[in-house]
Parts: structure tokens; C-alpha cells; sequence
């Protein structure tokens, strides 16, 4: 389970005294604790390690993002910052899909749920996410079966 994955992280952070693993660490326990407090208030359980592959997703994103942005302000130091951040996200996700598996995955969820118009557009993406979470940028997924289902 990913939550036991980032508890032992966090230790073996603290033991080795890796500041910047360490504050990403705990920023990940924070953004599923938040998670985890949202669910609760709609009378959902904790998040499942599928809702945090989402989780994690996002903070890769806006990780990226930042460090674009830092990188075309001149602030390397803090591009360079995010970056680590990403590497150490992504040690807790799925290795990601090429782009050859993807459209295969595609065609065989578009076969699977039936999907002919681009009405079926939202079967066919509940479908990947739930089978592939983590595993493929949903975005540029999203743009590839709106595409096949033309």
C-alpha cells in the first residue's frame, strides 16, 4: 500500500537527513490527509492508492509547471528545486506508459465499453482511469480517444 511506502520513506528520510526528500514526503501525507478529510466529509472512506496516484499525479504537474515558470524567470536554482521534487514523486508511481501502449490501451477500452460517438467519450475515460491510474497522462488521453471516436 502506498501509504506504508511513504511512512518508511519518511523514516528513512529522517535517518539519513535528506531535507528535500523529507519535505516532499510530507508535503504528499499532507495533500492525502487533506484528501483523506475531504472524503470523510462527504461519508467516503480514505483514499484508495488509486486516489492517491491522482493525488501524486497533480503534484508532478504543478511541479512541472512551476519549474517552467521559474526556468523562464531566471530562477534556476528553484527550477532546479521542483525538479528534484518530480523525481522523488514519481518513485511512488507506476512506471508510465509509452505512447504506442497507450493508443493500444485506448483502442481496447473504446472496444471494451462499447463507445462508437464522442457521446461515449466518458464511459471510455472512467474506464482507463479506473484500470490505469497513474499510468498515462489523462490529458493527452482525452485528446486520442476524442480523436478515434470521431
Amino acid at each position: 500500500m502506498l501509504r506504508d511506502q511513504l511512512s518508511q520513506a519518511l523514516k528513512d528520510a529522517m535517518k539519513a537527513k535528506e531535507t528535500r526528500r523529507l519535505s516532499t514526503v510530507r508535503l504528499m501525507q499532507a495533500a492525502i490527509k487533506d484528501r483523506d478529510i475531504a472524503n470523510r466529509g462527504t461519508g467516503k472512506d480514505a483514499a484508495s492508492d488509486d486516489e492517491i496516484l491522482q493525488i501524486l499525479q497533480k503534484m508532478v504537474k504543478q511541479r512541472e509547471e512551476s519549474a517552467k515558470i521559474y526556468q523562464d524567470a531566471g530562477r534556476g536554482e528553484l527550477a532546479a528545486q521542483e525538479r528534484e521534487e518530480i523525481v522523488i514523486l514519481k518513485e511512488f508511481m507506476p512506471e508510465q506508459l509509452s505512447e504506442e501502449q497507450v493508443q493500444d490501451i485506448i483502442k481496447a477500452a473504446i472496444a471494451e465499453t462499447g463507445a462508437e460517438s464522442p457521446r461515449d467519450m466518458g464511459k471510455v475515460m472512467a474506464h482507463l482511469k479506473e484500470n490505469h491510474a497513474g499510468q498515462m497522462d489523462f490529458a493527452k488521453a482525452s485528446g486520442q480517444v476524442k480523436e478515434l471516436l470521431k
